[in-house]
């Protein structure tokens, strides 16, 4: 067998769709391994564990070899943000977790094995991308929200210092109870709270509200929503690009083939001349 077929073999195993699954499969497992080691096991079912990581383990190790061996263009591997991050936690999952000084970050690297899912999940790929490329856009309005909430916990904090001072005694304490309000955590308790005095404060906490969890948090959904669709007709366009060239390299192996008969045509037809 030549090291193309065993090559092409591989590549069909990579591209095969219960082998995505049974991936998929076992770095669940692997996030279920870690959960059960948080309880109090007997020492059989840690021995099971113990084995049970060792195959995940070697497994990725083999899942890993197998991406980069049958990459048609091993230069650029790397380039991929999703190859360099597997490859990093499979490397780091290396670590012995028993009896070693580096037992506590082998152990929380291994929690992070569940992210590998999501460089099989085209779906889960473009979630991620469309968040960290919507990062840029959230941040404005991550500020603009953030001199609102200084605004209103510098006003908070000079009308209400007396009334709790718990809550209102200094800005960054007006910060925290501002949040509260925002996530409507017993908002109504403060405000019933500062009422008391000063019977108008309803309209502080209701404009709060409003500017923050009603119109930035639909900013950031418009935005982060704006973004993911963008990144499906990117990802259907390079789909349909994908299509195309499959198409034409068909094409071209069946025009190939064509010219590759009329030239034996030719040759068989000279010999009969002579």
């Amino acid at each position: 067998m030549s090291v193309s077929t065993v090559k092409q073999s591989l590549l069909n195993i990579r591209q095969n769709k219960l082998f995505e699954l049974f991936v998929i499969t076992v770095i669940i497992a692997s996030a279920l391994l870690v959960g059960v080691k948080t309880y109090d096991i007997s020492s059989n079912v840690h021995l099971m564990t113990k084995y049970l990581d060792l195959f995940i383990t070697v497994f990725f190790v083999l899942e890993i070899s197998l991406r980069f061996y049958t990459d048609p263009n091993k230069t650029k591997f790397f380039n991929n943000f999703w190859n360099t991050f597997d490859t990093i936690i499979v490397a780091i999952s290396l670590i012995p977790i028993d009896n070693t000084d580096m037992a506590l970050i082998a152990r929380l690297v291994r929690v992070f094995r569940v992210l590998r899912m999501v460089s099989f999940i085209p779906e889960l790929r473009i979630l991620l991308t469309s968040l960290v490329k919507a990062l840029p856009q959230l941040g404005y309005v991550m500020l603009l929200m953030f001199i609102i909430f200084y605004i209103y916990a510098a006003i908070g904090s000079t009308l209400f210092e007396s009334i709790n001072p718990e809550l209102w005694g200094d800005i960054t304490i007006s910060l925290l109870t501002l949040f509260r309000v925002m996530t409507f955590e017993d908002w109504t308790d403060v405000m019933y709270e500062t009422m008391e005095v000063y019977s108008m404060s309803w309209i502080f906490y209701l404009t709060f509200i409003f500017f923050t969890a009603f119109a930035f948090l639909n900013m950031v959904i418009g935005i982060v929503v704006n973004v993911m669709e963008e990144e499906h007709a990117k990802a259907r366009e390079a789909k349909q690009k994908a299509k195309e060239d499959k198409k034409t390299a068909n094409q071209d192996e069946k025009l190939n083939a064509i010219l590759l008969e009329l030239q034996q045509v030719k040759a068989q037809l000279a010999q009969q001349n002579k």
